[in-house]
């Protein structure tokens, strides 16, 4: 076979594979049964397979059971819907509906969702796997003919993902058989994976940081797989040394939670080679990589697929790396590549104006497969053969990229403009602080700065401290001290840890915000 292979043909090649396979909970199943399972869940598909789109909703905890119907889809060239728990009621029907399910598998723990919603699904074409019929049903399949599996074209939709929607409505990114095997084989390269890695898989599986991240390699290279329901900063390194784990994949908090954990002398003993991920801080990706003896590889890059950062050893702090060749900063007025960012003595950024755009990949168009049933979203992406990703940031001249916020993320605070997220970065320095979102408050000349700061866990905020914190800041920009300021224990996030800014409550008259005194870096509670 030449080219590049379909995600099918992949799960196809571990079919005679005695190597261990799975591990979940006490049971476990060599590639061989992985495959044979799957091959089953294919064959019932089949079944039960209507005209129009081939989409199978998956409702499911991160079980066993799910991965074998994640798999089966791969070879029966169906396209699997993940379905978000965190989503509820019409925001959960909407997903379901929209993306045109004909066939629904749940479990008990995802059923509840389900009661009373009008999903699109009929009952008899919902699958419950904890119930008697589903077993006989199963029973009664055949494991799918292998021969088929390259029959189904590799532009065939894999999955459809969606986005955290953590600005709008989720969309549906389109992964199809061809990118999911690329990233299988990319993914296996780029961090040297062998057959001897086993990969922990901790993330929920309707996220593609799960699959792709952790499930696509362990395929690719025939290593072992530990799948857990769901993730336990507790019991993670028990885990890492009871079944060897040498590869770990995370998005949003999970170092931080697991860096919260009593810290033990022995900690770094462990085998662990590798966690690979994304939006972790930069405290965290050194303090973990120390702690747990590893290499922490955080990556900044798109569901769509086709805008990837990769930090690199002599990436300076606070950015996210380097990219590929022809993705570029550019102003989304004039599609003028913005100048290098200019930074004072003190590291502070001196033209934000000019140098704060888009995050654009010029040549990497053919790499954006699309969106399910929403043109209009897919022609905002794809303008002037270009992918635009919605994200801002500036380069440095040296070409490393920092991240400036979403595309809406600007505040103008006496006549400069500001971006938010080098605002958050700062602010989240403060050790009592595990994550901050800084909004505008609109005022009658602009915006004032609103900092919501989360917690870490077990700690308290110390005013005088925090206005200590302030003093000491060498690079903190006059006009981004926050003039409201409220801690909070949670900030509201996606599934995956993004913070959800469209949630976050803008008023500033309640008893729990903080007021700046003046210029100083004194905050007080607002007379009541």
């Amino acid at each position: 076979m030449t080219g590049e292979p379909t995600f099918g043909r992949l799960v196809a090649d571990r079919a005679e594979d005695e190597a261990p396979g799975l591990w979940f909970e006490e049971r476990h199943w060599t590639w061989r049964e992985v495959v044979e399972e799957s091959r089953r869940r294919a064959d019932l598909m089949e079944g039960l397979r209507l005209d129009g789109p081939w989409h199978v909703g998956l409702a499911l905890e991160n079980t066993a059971e799910h991965l074998f119907w994640w798999l089966g889809a791969a070879l029966a060239g169906a396209t699997v819907v993940g379905v978000n728990p965190t989503r509820r009621g019409p925001d959960l029907a909407r997903d379901l509906t929209f993306t045109e399910c004909q066939l629904l598998v749940a479990d008990e723990s995802r059923r509840p969702l389900l009661d009373g919603l009008d999903t699109g699904v009929p009952d008899d074409r919902t699958l419950l796997v904890d119930e008697p019929e589903y077993a006989e049903r199963l029973a009664a399949a055949r494991p799918r003919d292998l021969a088929r599996v390259d029959a189904v074209p590799p532009d065939t939709a894999y999955s459809l993902v969606f986005t955290s929607g953590t600005t709008s409505a989720p969309k549906a990114v389109i992964c199809t058989q061809r990118r999911m095997g690329r990233i299988a084989v990319q993914q296996a390269e780029r961090r040297r994976l062998t057959s001897r890695d086993v990969f922990y898989v901790v993330m929920p599986m309707f996220h593609s940081n799960a699959i792709m991240a952790g499930i696509a390699p362990a395929v690719r290279t025939g290593g072992t797989l530990v799948l857990r329901r769901r993730f336990s900063a507790s019991q993670w390194l028990p885990d890492v040394r009871r079944h060897g784990v040498t590869f770990f994949n995370y998005v949003g908090k999970p170092l931080s939670y697991l860096l919260a954990t009593p810290e033990r002398p022995d900690d770094a003993d462990n085998p662990l080679r590798i966690a690979f991920g994304n939006e972790a801080s930069e405290r965290d990706i050194a303090e973990f990589g120390r702690r747990f003896g590893c290499q922490v590889v955080d990556s900044f890059g798109s569901s769509e697929g086709e805008v990837r950062i990769m930090r690199t050893p002599d990436t300076p702090p606070g950015s996210l790396g380097v990219a590929p060749e022809g993705t570029v900063v550019v102003d989304p007025e004039t599609l003028a590549e913005c100048p290098p960012a200019r930074f004072d003595a003190a590291g502070r950024l001196l033209n934000a104006d000019e140098a704060v755009g888009e995050i654009v990949n010029q040549t990497g168009a053919g790499l954006f497969e699309g969106y399910w049933n929403n043109p209009e979203a897919g022609a905002r992406r794809l303008r002037h053969g270009w992918v635009w990703s919605g994200d801002l940031a500036y380069r440095d001249a040296d070409g490393f990229f920092y991240f400036a916020g979403r595309s809406g993320d600007w505040l103008r605070v006496d006549g400069e403009n500001i971006a938010t997220a080098p605002v958050e970065r700062l602010l989240a320095r403060f050790p009592a602080f595990s994550g901050v979102a800084v909004l505008g408050v609109p005022d009658e000349v602009g915006d004032q700065v609103l900092a919501v700061a989360e917690l870490a866990p077990g700690a308290a905020f110390d005013a005088d401290a925090f206005a200590r914190f302030l003093a000491e800041q060498p690079d903190l920009g006059t006009k981004w001290v926050p003039r409201y300021l409220r801690v909070v224990a949670d900030l509201p996030r996606t599934a995956t840890s993004k913070v959800v800014k469209r949630r976050i409550d803008l008023s500033v008259d309640a008893d729990d915000v903080l007021v700046r005194e003046g210029r100083s870096y004194r905050y007080r509670r607002r007379a009541t």
